[in-house]
């Protein structure tokens, strides 16, 4: 069964999501086993383990050497993954490393870059999930060679929206932090968003108000950040107002800044 964020939009990419390994783990190689089952039979024809014979089923005379080979006898394919439309990395800003000397930013750091449906089950299964984080950590998922920076090319000229799951409906807290940012990760690595070239990438925030935001390349396209906006709404289920900041008002004003964007 596909993840209900899916339910409206489709999988045009045809990439079922839903295809996890639970018990994968990742290795210090960071190597990635993924299971197979590899159906086992024998050839069809009947060996007499007494004399050696084989039925005249297969032409053989009485006394002939015959050599069995079965499916498990041959060297085993390597498993066939699924490839995303684009490659994603993780990114983790560590709080502990956050002094008000240092520079915003330069705690962030890269953890891991995947390119398959496979592999993102085996980090996702295998990291904690946002409720389990520490207040004041920030993890991203950005496409890859771009950073979660508003001095990054790619970013510079956009914003974010945001959301607060603990605003929403059906009692919100911490399972709907998780909920929202599985969600989320979804429908971008599964191109599920009309104007996913826009997409830059998403961060959940751990907070007393925990916050998902997803950030965007061009703040002027109004059509596309709005469009990006709704779906991200109709997917999360997100009944609340949420609001796009442009990253340049919220460096040249910080907390006055105020949206450019509600939907």
């Amino acid at each position: 069964m596909q993840p209900t964020c899916f339910s409206k939009y489709g999988n045009p990419q045809n990439i079922d999501l839903s295809i996890h390994d639970q018990e994968c783990n990742l290795s210090p190689a960071r190597s990635f086993n993924v299971k197979t089952k590899i159906e086992k039979r024998m050839a069809d024809v009947e060996v007499r383990p007494e004399d050696g014979q084989r039925t005249e089923q297969g032409g053989v005379e009485e006394g002939e050497i015959v050599s069995v080979e079965t499916q498990a006898d041959r060297p085993a394919e390597a498993p066939k993954k699924h490839p995303l439309e684009h490659a994603w990395t993780f990114w983790f800003d560590n709080p502990n490393g956050k002094q008000k000397q240092v520079a915003w930013g330069s705690s962030i750091r890269a953890v891991y870059t995947f390119s398959t449906v496979e592999d993102f089950w085996c980090l996702y299964n295998n990291v904690l999930p946002p409720s389990k984080l520490g207040t004041g950590t920030d993890f991203h998922c950005f496409k890859a060679g771009i950073e979660p920076k508003w001095e990054d090319p790619k970013c510079a000229h956009g914003g974010k929206w945001t959301a607060s799951p603990n605003r929403s409906g059906g009692g919100g807290g911490k399972g709907a932090l998780d909920i929202f940012w599985l969600h989320t990760l979804l429908a971008m690595i599964g191109e599920q968003f009309d104007e996913g070239d826009e997409i830059c990438g998403a961060v959940v925030s751990v907070r007393r108000q925990d916050k998902i935001a997803i950030w965007t390349k061009t703040a002027s396209n109004e059509a596309a950040q709005v469009s990006i906006g709704k779906q991200w709404k109709d997917i999360l289920d997100y009944s609340e107002k949420i609001s796009y900041l442009v990253h340049e008002d919220a460096k040249r004003l910080d907390k006055a800044a105020k949206p450019r964007y509600t939907v």
